[in-house]
């Protein structure tokens, strides 16, 4: 798809609006449909567009496989170190009033709210991993793109008679 001029410019005008609508989605999941997990699958599905349209190699460069890696775990660090934050300080597992113990009804959404950020880092991480893991290796040169054919060899077959 990368000789293709409208599915080029089609991505560039809609990932802007598709990694807009995630955070979106991210940041009102507590108050509506939404939330981490799709949050973070909207962010991957922008990436993986722009890996289909411009080259999986292309996607590899701006987001290597340390940045994903680190972002998995840094997601999930963030979803269990809330729970262990409240285990820690004598409460129960994502118990989200050990945040603010004298204010808990302010607690709740704090606890959320972190909770949905390490999944949609988590997930969306995980998606562009597996996207990069399925491509890998597909990025060879097409014939007919930018190699030369060259032409196999003429055996000399000499006519006897």
């Amino acid at each position: 798809m990368k000789d293709n001029v409208l599915m080029r410019v089609a991505a560039r005008w809609n990932i802007p609006f598709m990694v807009m609508f995630a955070l979106y989605t991210q940041v009102h999941g507590e108050l509506g449909p939404g939330g981490g997990f799709q949050a973070g699958v909207i962010i991957a599905a922008a990436f993986i567009l722009y890996g289909m349209v411009f080259g999986a190699a292309e996607m590899r460069r701006i987001v290597p496989r340390k940045v994903t890696d680190i972002a998995a775990v840094l997601g999930v660090l963030i979803y269990a170190g809330t729970g262990v934050y409240a285990l820690l300080n004598g409460y129960q597992f994502m118990d989200h009033v050990a945040l603010m113990p004298s204010n808990p009804g302010a607690a709740e959404p704090w606890g959320m709210t972190s909770v949905e950020y390490g999944v949609g880092i988590t997930v969306s991480a995980v998606m562009i991993t597996i996207f990069n893991e399925i491509t890998e290796g597909t990025d060879e040169p097409r014939l007919g793109g930018d190699t030369e054919i060259v032409p196999a060899p003429q055996e000399n077959k000499t006519e006897i008679g």
